[in-house]
């Protein structure tokens, strides 16, 4: 049995290898057929060495950076060549594939790279730490209270761009000698300010509920996903009345861990394709596209798991209810909105219809959540988030020129310094 295992790992790790290959060749074909890029052209990089499975990271970063390279061109550091496949079909900011750290050495040599942006806490990020005389600052790839959200490696960047008072707070917390005052800067949701996109279906009576779990977690403490325990029941309900379109949006890593909870997204996958075909008005969707933006502004009810979705939810400042995790072992933060926020525990799950219904007239619920949403994203006027994200590069581009202006001074005093020792000598 033992034998028959490894031959299966030896072979998808060459399936693997192969593919990575093939890839890398494609991405070498398709920039070999592009203009180089001009030298000292950019001065804001983003950092991304992970393949296309986890783009939905990168991809809501994509507008917030096309505006941001109107006054600070940008370019992407892509390490891994089924990611750059995604970037360069997407709509994402130039990008330079990097494979190796000699890729990456001969690119930044040609640049005037002065902020590095990092996604993510990818273990390849410590590659690009090494080059200093540069800010390497964590902007992250959503809000949220889960732990990764307070994980020690905040430290081992020389500034976060952080949503609101709600960060600073949770690692205030959580990290010892961590200045945050000093190393956090508050920029709000930027992406709020797109979120944007064609409706796939003409608005009518029907209430729109839009149903976003995470996937099932590769530890206990990370078991947020609700699509076998929750998710089947409520989607069967809600597609059952009639009076409810239902916005399917998983996590697109759903399934890859347990096969079980795979089965079950198909399985809901399923269930509204049955519903379509059965009323031709219902236009309930299975949301698999790479955008997320209309979504969340659409939804007269949002049901999301412990993730960034509750984040990206609560920015846009409409009712939402969070799965509550049924592994007991699950981290949940009890500090922040998720002390206070409205629960959908499985077992009420067959109960959805009613909970619907409820979260959307509760005045006093409604109240809370916007002072939530205060405290996590400050002002949520359209535009104010960009305005802070651009202040925030302004600002480390000031501190970059003049440090290197001090370190030009301080050249100039060691020659000035020199020069006098010759001449005492001299003498």
């Amino acid at each position: 049995m033992g034998a028959l295992s490894d031959a299966k790992k030896a072979y998808r790790l060459l399936k693997r290898a192969l593919a990575s290959r093939t890839a890398v060749q494609r991405v070498r074909r398709r920039l070999a057929e592009r203009e180089p890029f001009p030298t000292d052209h950019f001065k804001v990089a983003v950092y991304f060495a992970d393949g296309a499975v986890n783009m939905y990271q990168m991809r809501q970063w994509y507008r917030p950076l096309a505006e941001l390279a109107k006054r600070w061109p940008v370019v992407v550091l892509s390490r891994q060549a089924t990611g750059t496949e995604k970037l360069l079909e997407e709509d994402a900011p130039p990008v330079v594939f990097v494979p190796k750290v000699r890729d990456l050495e001969r690119f930044i040599a040609t640049q005037d790279i002065r902020i590095v942006l990092y996604v993510n806490q990818n273990t390849r990020n410590f590659q690009m730490f090494r080059y200093g005389r540069r800010w390497h600052v964590f902007i992250n790839h959503g809000e949220s209270d889960k732990m990764y959200m307070t994980t020690n490696q905040y430290k081992a960047y020389d500034y976060a761009f952080v949503a609101g008072q709600a960060a600073r707070d949770r690692l205030s917390r959580t990290l010892w000698d961590y200045d945050v005052n000093h190393r956090t800067i508050e920029i709000g949701r930027p992406q709020a300010d797109h979120y944007s996109g064609t409706l796939p279906y003409t608005p009518d009576e029907r209430t729109v509920v839009l149903y976003a779990p995470t996937w099932e977690g590769d530890r206990p403490s990370a078991h947020y996903g609700s699509i076998a325990s929750h998710g089947e029941e409520l989607v069967s309900r809600l597609l059952a009345t009639g009076a409810h379109r239902v916005i399917y949006r998983p996590h697109p890593r759903s399934g890859v861990v347990d096969e079980a909870y795979g089965a079950a997204h198909r399985r809901i996958v399923a269930a509204i394709e049955a519903a379509n075909a059965a009323d031709a008005t219902a236009h309930h969707v299975y949301d698999a596209a790479p955008e997320l933006g209309w979504q969340l502004t659409a939804a007269d009810v949002a049901i999301v798991d412990i993730s960034a979705m509750v984040y990206d939810r609560l920015a846009a400042g409409k009712p939402l209810m969070i799965t509550r995790p049924t592994d007991e072992q699950a981290s949940i933060d009890t500090q922040g909105y998720l002390s206070d926020c409205e629960w959908l525990t499985a077992e009420a799950a067959v109960d959805i219809v009613a909970e619907v219904d409820r979260v959307r007239a509760d005045e006093a619920a409604i109240a809370r959540l916007r002072m939530w949403v205060q405290h996590y994203f400050g002002d949520t006027t359209q535009g104010v988030a960009t305005a802070k994200f651009h202040a925030a590069v302004e600002r480390l581009m000031q501190e970059w020129e003049r440090w290197q202006a001090h370190e030009v001074g301080t050249v100039r005093e060691d020659e000035d310094d020199d020069d006098e020792e010759t001449d005492d000598e001299d003498a």
